[in-house]
């Protein structure tokens, strides 16, 4: 991975974040996947965590995201001894962005009855490379690999994508499986897109993924599809994959309206 990221950890709480983070709608307002990973990275270094498994990691989006100074706390607000809730804030200037809540679920064999709920993928060996589209802004897009089975950024309708971050998430640090796996969930929302994002706006209000088993190696799969009602409301689905197969879902609920 190259020297540079997505964020510079300057004290235990406070990060420095780069221009890699900016997102398509606009220079200064992040993309929300190095956030969404950045709060998990939190979760993750909640104590207790050695004999559990994150299970599910609900990202609420209560503002923009600048491309600023960001300080990021967590903690352990449910204890249990089978299953915890934990609890990370995301603030900018004094003012709280992004919140994540997770489950934290003990480990036990289940090994015995292991069941998936969809198809393995064609791998990214199978897939074609493609890169921002015209008129989106620099920053996460082209910080990320992508290769798409089917669709993928700038053509409307489901797609099958492969992505694997160029950059490390944290400067000097390997990310985690789960924190990968953040990194590039919000952009189901993104290659399933059914609408062109100069004339419209397709915005979640948050995040959802949960998670059966962490994904071994680099490249992230999402199997995504957005659905749009009669009311300015959508949904993105996805299905999100490793080499060996499904690792888990995300969801996006949308605000969707067209730009004046």
């Amino acid at each position: 991975m190259s020297d540079e990221a997505f964020y510079q950890q300057l004290d235990d709480e406070t990060y420095a974040s780069t221009e890699h983070t900016n997102g398509p709608w606009g220079p200064g307002m992040q993309h929300l996947g190095p956030p969404s990973a950045l709060l998990t990275r939190a979760l993750e270094g909640v104590p207790g965590g050695d004999d559990r498994s994150i299970a599910r990691v609900t990202v609420e989006i209560l503002g923009p995201v600048p491309v600023a100074e960001l300080h990021v706390t967590a903690r352990l607000v449910r204890p249990g001894r089978s299953v915890e809730m934990l609890e990370a804030d995301m603030t900018a200037a004094g003012r709280t962005v992004a919140q994540a809540r997770a489950w934290r679920i003990i480990h036990s064999d289940t090994t015995s009855v292991l069941s998936t709920h969809a198809d393995r993928l064609p791998g990214p060996e199978n897939a074609h490379e493609f890169g921002r589209p015209e008129g989106w802004h620099p920053g996460y897009i082209d910080a990320m690999e992508w290769h798409s089975v089917k669709g993928g950024l700038g053509e409307p309708g489901p797609a099958t994508v492969w992505v694997r971050q160029r950059i490390p998430l944290v400067r000097g640090e390997e990310p985690t499986p789960l924190q990968r796996l953040m990194t590039v969930a919000d952009s189901g929302n993104g290659v399933s897109g059914r609408l062109d994002p100069n004339r419209w706006w397709f915005i979640n209000t948050e995040l959802t993924v949960h998670v059966v088993r962490p994904p071994q190696g680099e490249w992230i799969g999402l199997d995504a599809a957005t659905t749009i009602g009669p009311h300015g409301v959508g949904c993105a689905n996805s299905v999100l994959h490793d080499l060996e197969g499904p690792v888990g879902t995300g969801a996006q609920a949308l605000m969707v309206r067209e730009r004046s």
